[in-house]
This record gives C-alpha cells, sequence and structure tokens, in this order.
C-alpha cells in the first residue's frame, strides 16, 4: 500500500490532537506524521501508534515533501500558511473558517458530496466545514434527495470544546468554583456558561445573526449544492463538554412521513437512527461523545405546515465535527485522487 507524509498543523489544540488519534485509529496510511503548532509548542511530544512524536514550529518551509495536511490551527493562521503549503505541492485540508466559502475551494462532507474533493486541484486546498453544518447535512442529503427541502429552521445546543481547551477548562473550573462557594472567573466567554446558556457563538453581524448562524446558512447551501434550500440558526452554548444538539424543523416540497424519515436515516451513511420515546430513547450528547455517527431521533411531524417534520440531532463537535470528517475527507482523496 502506498504511504503518505502527512503533517498536522494546530497538532496540540483540541482538534488537533483528535486528528493524530483517527488518523492512529483508522490506519490511515502514514509514511511519516509531522506535527505543527506555534513556538510556544516546540518540544511537546504526542504519541502516535505508540511512539512519541516532537512537536515542531509551523514555519514556510514545514511542508516540503508533504503529502497531505490537515489544518486546524485557527483561520488567520490557515490563511497564512495554507497556499504556502499547496504551493509546496501539499494537498490542505482546513478545517478553519478560511476557505470555505471560496469558490474555487470546496467545501466537503463525504457522506454528502464526496465528489467535490475533485475541486482541490484549482488551490490545492479542500474546506472542512463548520461542526454544526456537518452533522446537520449528514442528515438532511438523503431528505432532501427524496423529498426536496425547502426551508431549515436551526437551533443549536453546541458543547464548549466547539471553542477549545481553554474553554473546556473554565466550565470544569466554573462548576468546582460554584459547588465550593468559590468565585467564578469569566475569561473564555463573556457571561458564566456553567449552569447557563448563551445565544452567542462567535461574534455578532449587522443583520443581527452571529457569524456561526450564517456559517450554517451559507455552508449548507453550498454543500448541498442548492442554494434555493431557505436556512435560518440560532446557535447556543451549553455547559457540555462534547456533543452538539441541534433542533432542526424541515419543510418539503412533498410529503415526507416520519418513518419514510426513518427508513431513509437508517439506510444513510455515518448516521444512526435513536428513535423510541416510549422507552426514552433519542439522541443524547453524552451518548455521542467519542462516537463517529450522527445520531438523530425525535422524528415527528410539524403539524402546523403541510410536508414538515421535526428532528433532534446530535454528533461529537470534535469528532465528526471537525477530526473525523477530514480524515475520511484525506481516505477520499487518496483512494480517487493521489
Amino acid at each position: 500500500m502506498k504511504t503518505y507524509n502527512v503533517a498536522v498543523a494546530g497538532a496540540t489544540g483540541a482538534v488537533g490532537n483528535e486528528m493524530i488519534s483517527v488518523l492512529e485509529e483508522r490506519d490511515f496510511p502514514v509514511k511519516n506524521l509531522i506535527l505543527l503548532a506555534s513556538s510556544r509548542s516546540v518540544g511537546k511530544t504526542l504519541s502516535f501508534k505508540g511512539k512519541s512524536v516532537k512537536v515542531q514550529e509551523l514555519k514556510e518551509d514545514s511542508f516540503k515533501g508533504i503529502d497531505i495536511g490537515l489544518f486546524s490551527p485557527g483561520g488567520s493562521v490557515s490563511m497564512k500558511f495554507a497556499p504556502i503549503a499547496a504551493a509546496s505541492g501539499c494537498v490542505v485540508i482546513d478545517n478553519t473558517s478560511a476557505f470555505r466559502m471560496d469558490p474555487d475551494v470546496p467545501l466537503v462532507v463525504p457522506e454528502v458530496n464526496e465528489h467535490a474533493i475533485a475541486g482541490y486541484k484549482s488551490k490545492g486546498i479542500i474546506a472542512n466545514p463548520n461542526c454544526s453544518t456537518i452533522q446537520m447535512v449528514v442528515v438532511l442529503k438523503p431528505l432532501h434527495d427524496f423529498a426536496k427541502i425547502k426551508r431549515v429552521v436551526v437551533s443549536t445546543y453546541q458543547a464548549v470544546s466547539g471553542t477549545g481547551m481553554k474553554a473546556i477548562k473554565e466550565l470544569e473550573q466554573q462548576v468546582l468554583n460554584i459547588y465550593n462557594a468559590r468565585k467564578v472567573e469569566i475569561k473564555v466567554y463573556p457571561h458564566q456558561i456553567a449552569f447557563n446558556c448563551l445565544p452567542h457563538i462567535d461574534s455578532f453581524l449587522d443583520n443581527g445573526y452571529t457569524k456561526e448562524e450564517m456559517k450554517m446558512v451559507n455552508e449548507t447551501k453550498k454543500i448541498m449544492e442548492d442554494y434555493n434550500i431557505a436556512v435560518t440558526a440560532t446557535t447556543v452554548r451549553v455547559p457540555v463538554f462534547y456533543g452538539h444538539s441541534e433542533s432542526v424543523n424541515i419543510e418539503f416540497e412533498k410529503e415526507i412521513t416520519p418513518a419514510k424519515a426513518r427508513a431513509l436515516l437508517k439506510k444513510a451513511p455515518g448516521v444512526k437512527v435513536v428513535d423510541d420515546p416510549s422507552k426514552n430513547k433519542y439522541p443524547l450528547a453524552i451518548n455521542a461523545a467519542g462516537k463517529d455517527d450522527t445520531f438523530v431521533g425525535r422524528i415527528r411531524r410539524d403539524e402546523t405546515i403541510s410536508h414538515g417534520l421535526n428532528m433532534w440531532i446530535v454528533a461529537d463537535n470534535i469528532r465528526k465535527g471537525a477530526a473525523l470528517n477530514a480524515v475520511q475527507i484525506a481516505e477520499a482523496l487518496i483512494r480517487k485522487y493521489l
């Protein structure tokens, strides 16, 4: 089997760590693994297949001889280094928002639009969508193919791990401080996140929506390759460590029953239906954590419109929402193009 030199940029972050784990778990054909991060992380070691790999500083000459770069170093860093990596012959799979809406960069969820990977040759970059978008479109795609979606209304309940390691530690520390009657420190978010819900993810735009909400709107249309789908979103940060949850209302052009939707989704790649309310079975963030699948349940009619369904979608945001999706893109890339 052909092997590949793989670099992980942003290796010491939550997503970077998970990328390394997923590469190992899925036995990706790695020849050499190069771990890249800022100068602050130089000298740290991370484990890969039983060996310790030293973290190197991300520099302009880091990508010589690298075949595939898995990027999650932050948008501004990707904006600078992804084109440099691509120019040196490395195919970049970027997990930041830097290139998602670039018309010359494919935005890919392999279960939905794997064929779009072919467009990587334009700039040498493939974009990994927003975590909330990924889990939603995996579920929407088979339903759209059957009954064509007119409109989607989504409210998200997003885990703090989506913000990174500092947010995970902040939630943990706030909970401990509250239980021990100590002062709560607020650094990562504008308000206390412990025992609270913040209807504020990313910065606010002039239209009153946040960047996160508009990411879901715009990315969904691009991935689904249908700009006629109307999408509106409200994104909320909740005190959960891992696993984003979504309440999704969908209006279709023709009739689709809950039973038909379940049948379609049971056959859909990467989707697991958990939908038996009589036994209290429905998707939960704590059960999705660490899992590859996107879970869907609470599938029921929207009785206020002619062709509508409501459902609840849950997935591990660091895994399927970032690292796994990136590695799946890499797998398709080497299978069909490299």
